[in-house]
């Protein structure tokens, strides 16, 4: 491995030995170490690494010293030689022996204490690489890990390159068991507190292996982690413009995900969870709604054809949609654009371009007094534990589970008592009447304004708004559209159970407008 010290932030090229390996011997792919987790059924596990090409390589699964299963495969000229293991029942500890053998000469490799689970990749900015020693109850969340010893933890290193690599030039954090230190290493060090706290969620409901792979990097845009195959489908232009928001982490095109995701595409995956989206407020914000739904088809594709075809092709992808910020001027919009566009524009996940998807709503979470700044809450444990319930909706298929607040399905105008209706289709809990986070957009000739439509009154189902401070044409609705909607936990609209919040939605009156494309229809 690599030392941390020396491929920090290093923009790197294509290099013998993290690319062609000539030169490099018999080795596992750097991710392949002790403690890991590999996916368990009904995928099988890809194992691969670096060798002579032309030699005879044997992967064989041992569990107190009886073999399980042995695979065969020869070493490519490309110096990889890769083999899937048969599907595995979650579980372990196992030893994975590979041999390599040209002529009579015999190497050995091998790696202890693997389990078979479900393997999340965690991926994303500051707010992903956020720790457990930056969030609210620190210390005792950092105590919990004796419960934990199946959820295994692994951080990559920071690395820009250039062109795409074929492994990771460096691991901050090899695949190890919780612990306080590992968790809590540092300010935006490694381990994840979002990665660490989804986790252990799941391993709460499912009871069996989880490894989860961080690869995020603090202050970076969404066409840092994007292949240029997906920038180009999105009219990203290859030469970066300067954001107006100042940036602390890489911000040209692919350098992230030719060194920190496109290293991981053979790895066998369950899915993946996304925290990002802060630097693109101000920078290709009108993009987002093209780039954020590409980048998740195009890691869907590269690694479902890489695994050989063992990570799903439509694998479950989650994310955190934007929290709060304390507002500012040249940003008074971009966090309720950027929150819509990472639903591409539906307001809820999944739908027709984000299929197997789900999102948890974050604005409701803001922290003024984090010392970390506005912009990274400390309450990563509400925000792990509604992305958890989409995970377990959407990627596990829990049934009648809620796992995203109250969106309205129908929207009318109510003639003569200037009163805008809406209908839920879940139930609604008002935890008080707002008298500014519903506004219409009001038109007189060609004249339009966004006024307040304060909160009226409400049932289990329905919400009405009054709309009699507009004296034109309603055209328009929309719900917490700004940067900083309410207080902590303290939006107007929640489930009541889940106390899940409501999402934020813009929605037009296609009577009024002609050719906007509604999803929240107002009749």
């Amino acid at each position: 491995m690599i030392a941390p010290e020396f491929v920090l932030g290093l923009v790197l090229p294509l290099i013998p030995w993290a690319g062609s390996s000539a030169g490099v011997g018999f080795r596992f792919a750097s991710y392949i170490d002790n403690y890991m987790v590999l996916q368990k059924e009904p995928a099988g596990a890809v194992i691969w690494g670096y060798g002579i090409p032309g030699a005879t390589v044997t992967v064989i699964l041992c569990q107190e010293e009886e073999t399980i299963m042995k695979k065969s495969t020869s070493v490519k000229d490309s110096d990889i030689w890769m083999v899937v293991l048969d599907p595995m029942k979650p579980g372990g500890p196992f030893e994975v022996v590979a041999e390599q053998t040209i002529g009579r000469i015999k190497h050995t490799l091998s790696v202890q204490n693997v389990l078979f689970g479900d393997v999340w990749l965690c991926s994303g900015q500051s707010n992903m690489q956020m720790t457990v020693s930056q969030i609210f109850n620190a210390t005792s969340e950092m105590s919990k890990t004796a419960a934990y010893q199946s959820v295994r933890i692994l951080s990559v290193s920071l690395v820009q390159a250039q062109q795409e690599l074929e492994d990771l030039p460096g691991v901050d954090l090899p695949w190890s068991k919780p612990t306080a230190q590992n968790l809590g290493h540092g300010n935006f060090t490694y381990m994840s507190a979002v990665c660490w706290l989804f986790g252990r969620n799941l391993y709460d409901t499912l009871h069996y292996p989880i490894g989860l792979i961080s690869s995020s990097w603090g202050g970076t845009p969404i066409e840092a982690w994007s292949s240029g195959r997906s920038l180009k489908a999105c009219g990203v232009p290859k030469q970066r413009f300067i954001p107006l928001r100042p940036v602390s982490g890489p911000s040209n095109n692919s350098v992230l995900w030719n060194a920190m995701i496109h290293p991981l595409r053979n790895m066998t995956l369950k899915g993946v969870i996304w925290y990002q989206g802060e630097n693109n407020v101000n920078y290709n914000t009108d993009l987002y709604n093209c780039t954020f739904p590409a980048l998740i088809e195009d890691w869907r594709q590269v690694f479902h054809y890489s695994s050989q075809g063992q990570t799903e092709r439509l694998f479950p992808f989650g994310f955190v949609q934007l929290s709060s910020d304390l507002p500012m001027a040249s940003s008074q919009d971009g966090f309720p654009q950027i929150r819509w566009h990472q639903t591409a524009d539906f307001g809820y996940v999944p739908n027709q371009r984000m299929p197997n998807t789900f999102m948890a709503v974050a604005m409701d979470l803001g922290d003024k007094n984090s010392p970390f700044k506005s912009i990274h809450p400390r309450d990563k444990q509400t925000v792990a534990y509604r992305l958890h319930l989409g995970a377990r909706a959407v990627a596990y298929g829990e049934k009648n589970l809620i796992f995203q607040g109250p969106l309205p399905e129908k929207i009318e105008l109510m003639v003569g008592k200037g009163l805008l209706n809406l209908t839920y289709s879940q139930k609604i809990q008002v935890q008080r009447l707002d008298n500014k986070i519903f506004e219409i957009s009001c038109c007189s000739g060609r004249q339009c304004k966004w006024l307040p439509a304060p909160m009226d009154a409400f049932s289990i189902h329905t919400l009405a708004l009054d709309v009699n401070p507009c004296h034109g044409t309603v055209v328009a609705l929309r719900y917490a559209w700004t940067t900083w909607p309410c207080g902590y936990k303290q939006c107007p609209l929640y489930h009541p159970s889940s106390t899940l919040p409501a999402p934020p939605f813009i929605a037009f009156n296609t009577n009024q407008v002609p050719g906007r494309h509604v999803r929240l229809p107002m009749s």
